[in-house]
């Protein structure tokens, strides 16, 4: 059985990180769905360890990206709050799935969720609209998708931005930039809450959680500026085709060698 922990090179720690607090910024989400794949395919990380690493490194990732949003004025603190107050019943709930799932369906899950987020790009978003007062139902919908988006965060390692974005879309009408903010706020509690019922069951690698996720704070932030500016549509075609790359990647890397 291989081993769970493997001596990870350091360089390649930093690199992974990098990349992901970039993307993190520029698209609002929390990194997880390119940290995963990072370590799966590129440190040799168990796919089970590897999601709930990622969980607990998406935390000053996601931290420092909402501070680019912030002092642009572009987060949503009212819906934030009631995303986030069903997030973080979600996250320990997904982390408890994690630890009961086998290995194959884990990673069977998680390609799918990449192939589903990298076909949604190519669809169109609704144009922004001002959004007005929120109803109760509205409001429900907003817990009921948060606590969604954190069952997705605890089992997989993502920060849950991938759904949380669009669906702030079509329920609020925002801009797609305070929706990606709103987005990196709601994350932050939601990765806490996952992560502490991770290190419960061992699940977890603080020491390259904190490599993963330092050398993501910068490039978070400035992810974050560049996506304003940004074409959306260009965007939205590489970060998918990334996504389904990693998605084969992953699959190919799963099958048992032939003898």
């Amino acid at each position: 059985m291989p081993d769970p922990r493997p001596t990870v090179p350091l360089a390649r720690a930093i690199a992974v990180g990098a990349l992901a607090g970039a993307l993190s910024g520029l698209f609002g989400v929390g990194g997880g769905i390119l940290l995963v794949p990072g370590m799966v395919l590129f440190l040799g990380v168990e796919q089970r360890l590897a999601s709930g690493t990622s969980l607990a490194a998406i935390i000053p990732i996601a931290t420092f990206g909402v501070i680019g949003y912030a002092l642009q004025g572009e987060i949503d603190l009212v819906a934030g709050a009631l995303l986030a107050a069903g997030a973080v019943v979600g996250a320990p709930l997904g982390a408890r799935l994690l630890q009961r799932w086998p290995i194959g369906r884990v990673r069977v899950g998680f390609a799918a969720l990449l192939v589903l987020t990298a076909i949604r790009l190519f669809f169109p978003l609704p144009d922004p609209t001002e959004r007005g007062a929120l109803t109760v139902v509205i409001a429900i919908e907003l817990i009921a998708l948060g606590l969604g988006s954190g069952v997705l965060a605890g089992l997989f390692g993502v920060g849950g931005g991938i759904i949380l974005v669009p669906a702030q879309l079509l329920l609020l009408g925002i801009a797609p930039a305070v929706a990606k903010g709103t987005s990196l706020l709601v994350i932050i509690p939601t990765a806490i809450s996952g992560t502490i019922q991770n290190l419960r069951r061992d699940n977890a690698d603080l020491r390259l959680a904190a490599v993963l996720g330092v050398s993501g704070l910068l490039l978070s932030f400035g992810g974050s500026y560049i996506s304003t500016a940004l074409d959306p549509d260009l965007a939205n075609a590489l970060f998918a085709l990334l996504l389904l790359v990693s998605s084969y990647r992953m699959l190919r890397q799963g099958r048992p060698t032939p003898r």
